[in-house]
């Protein structure tokens, strides 16, 4: 959620990324540091983050999951993305089995952040799906990598609270070939030259978007 996918990639890695792959790591670059660095992200990341923030996150996140996995596939499969295993990404059930563990903490404001990310991606599954397809691959690219340290965070936070673990960043694949499989999707999207550059800059804007969310996290 907090990660980009694969920015801490090694040269060698790199070298086997697609070049539109390429070019998303690089365009995101930027945000995704201002993302990690916010108040919120540390604290997850240094196990300091509350469980009711953990829930406030899944609680938001939900929605969002959901629209995803009902209109991505068909929208991807139309752009030439065929393959690309939306089956194994999937994390609506998770989340789901996540929150109903979770219930016995207390409710969470309706996210504001989450709202507006939700009303972006409608807007974009039904006037411009190649823009949506950036916030399919800051997602599931993001759980894929920086998300795999982040679950194991969030469990030991939950764990001295008594309380489950979450599914959410817990794949039955493996992990290096899901990624590859979501890699060789988007470099299958046969777009034109300004729609490409319409799902970078998008991919910009869904960081920013997860920066809101992660500034109201910090309040709860």
């Amino acid at each position: 959620m907090l990660s980009s996918p694969s920015l801490s990639t090694t040269s060698q890695q790199s070298q086997t990324l697609g070049p539109r792959v390429r070019k998303l790591h690089a365009h995101i670059g930027k945000a995704h540091h201002q993302a990690e660095g916010m108040a919120f992200s540390r604290a997850l990341l240094e196990g300091r983050a509350k469980p009711l923030q953990l829930a406030g996150l899944l609680r938001a996140l939900l929605p969002a999951y959901t629209l995803l996995e009902q209109e991505a596939p068909d929208l991807a499969t139309a752009l030439g993305a065929a393959d690309i295993p939306w089956s194994s990404l999937a994390r609506r059930h998770a989340l789901e089995h996540d929150l109903k563990q979770l219930d016995v903490l207390p409710a969470t404001p309706g996210s504001a952040a989450a709202a507006i990310w939700l009303e972006q991606i409608r807007l974009l599954a039904r006037q411009a799906p190649h823009r949506l397809m950036a916030h399919v691959y800051v997602r599931y690219g993001g759980d894929l990598s920086g998300g795999q340290q982040l679950g194991g965070q969030a469990n030991i936070i939950l764990g001295r609270h008594g309380l489950p673990a979450l599914k959410f960043w817990t794949f039955k694949q493996e992990i290096p070939a899901l990624k590859k499989a979501l890699h060789d999707g988007f470099e299958q999207m046969d777009l034109s030259e300004a729609e490409e550059e319409e799902l970078l800059d998008e991919a910009v804007l869904a960081f920013k978007l997860t920066q809101k969310l992660l500034a109201e996290l910090a309040e709860l």
